[in-house]
């Protein structure tokens, strides 16, 4: 089989190892990638536990990469006060965007994949010379997707926008904790979510209402002007340090959340991966997640995982399957995204609560928190108990490495892992 990725982020990089290593190496891979090697939207982005044993699964090799060039985080506080309020039982990892990119790159020209930088299609992939001959071509080419944007009444395209406006900056300060931090303004409550990586500055997304955006001149205001002027007002969450602007940043760099749902991924021999066929808010931080989750998706779909899903029998029935099953997990994901979205569209009045029951509501923005977990939160302020939930919490994350093999019971014992 002939199969052509079109984009070359996460999701088209992943399926594109996972179509050679389950095919044997007998599948011919390309990967179209538009930008030059090394080009990346943003800074950094985070990983959960789920998407690391769905990578140790079903390419150990290069899990070990990836684990091994992502930063632990093992904790989040929300600064809305004096004091922080913290979040206990909480962490998670990241990796500069860059550096997943060059490691997944690295491991498709392992397995012998096709990658080819600087070359985008210039038409319809049934007509296009690189995808005409194609047997499946996949679309994971972004929020903007060309592919999806020729056929949106076949794929039931729709775009809905979020109110608030955001911007992505990094920060020189190297955060130890994924950071909430709420300033207020004379025009309203402007913060940022921020989180650190190992191999690149800090990620740090400003965020407000539009009534604040238009309040503080921010809507007309030069971008290094309107970067300087944050810089004042998270002085104290920042500590000082200065922001850095993103990769091409524009002159208005500000953006409205666009949340992408489509009834069908699938048309003939085309499928959406990724940011092309939905897209989550980043208060849930699970774009890159659920991008590589579709490649395993389609790859399970394709050629079964050689234990609960068996491969389908023809092309059109693994492209039904994989079309099926990925809406139905995205769409209450979506939802949830989408509560979480509006939580943050709302939160000037909830700012009007004590920091730590201000905190519990982010906490339970999405509404998966039992009752018994608010006493849990608060006694969480108290240092004692704080330092006894970091060590429970960090044996949960010690045992899940140890039962997908990231790490052996050897390294754990001597303290090597």
């Amino acid at each position: 089989m002939k199969i052509v990725c079109v984009g070359g982020g996460p999701s088209g990089l992943y399926f594109s190892i996972l179509a050679r290593l389950r095919s044997g190496g007998r599948d011919e891979v390309t990967v179209l990638e538009r930008n030059g090697f090394g080009t990346a939207q943003g800074f950094a982005v985070t990983l959960g536990e789920d998407i690391l044993d769905g990578l140790f699964r079903t390419d150990p090799v290069g899990a070990h990469a990836v684990r091994a060039a992502a930063h632990v985080w093992g904790e989040q506080v929300v600064e809305v006060g004096p004091s922080p309020v913290h979040l206990g039982g909480r962490y998670g990892y990241s990796i500069g965007r860059a550096r997943l990119l060059e490691v997944l790159t690295e491991r498709a020209r392992q397995v012998g994949v096709d990658v080819r930088f600087e070359t985008e299609l210039t038409d319809d992939p049934a007509v296009d010379p690189l995808t005409a001959d194609a047997d499946l071509v996949v679309a994971a080419d972004g929020i903007n997707s060309p592919i999806r944007n020729r056929h949106t009444d076949h794929f039931g395209t729709d775009v809905s926008h979020g109110t608030n406006r955001y911007v992505w900056f990094g920060t020189s300060k190297a955060f130890t904790a994924f950071t909430f931090a709420f300033e207020p303004t004379e025009a309203g409550w402007i913060w940022f979510h921020a989180y650190p990586a190992a191999d690149c500055v800090s990620t740090c997304i400003v965020e407000c209402s539009p009534q604040t955006w238009t309040g503080l001149g921010l809507d007309r205001m030069d971008p290094d002007e309107a970067m300087q002027m944050l810089e004042r007002r998270f002085a104290r969450a920042l500590d000082g340090h200065t922001l850095i602007a993103p990769p091409g940043m524009g002159a208005s760099p500000w953006l409205r959340f666009r949340e992408v749902r489509n009834s069908t991924w699938r048309r003939d021999n085309v499928v959406l991966m990724g940011d092309a066929a939905h897209t989550t808010h980043f208060a849930i931080g699970s774009g890159t997640v659920l991008a590589v989750a579709d490649s395993i998706g389609l790859a399970d779909a394709l050629y079964g995982d050689g234990a609960d899903v068996p491969a389908a029998a023809d092309l059109p029935s693994a492209l039904a399957a994989y079309d099926a099953r990925r809406r139905a997990v995205m769409r209450p994901i979506q939802d949830m995204a989408r509560r979480s979205m509006e939580w943050f569209e709302d939160i000037d009045a909830r700012l009007e609560d004590d920091p730590v029951r201000f905190a519990w509501s982010l906490l339970d923005r999405r509404g998966d928190q039992g009752p018994l977990h608010y006493q849990l939160h608060r006694a969480t302020q108290i240092e004692p108990v704080r330092q006894v939930r970091r060590r429970l919490t960090s044996a949960r994350r010690y045992r899940r490495a140890l039962s997908r093999g990231e790490i052996t019971r050897a390294q754990l014992l001597t303290g090597s892992a």
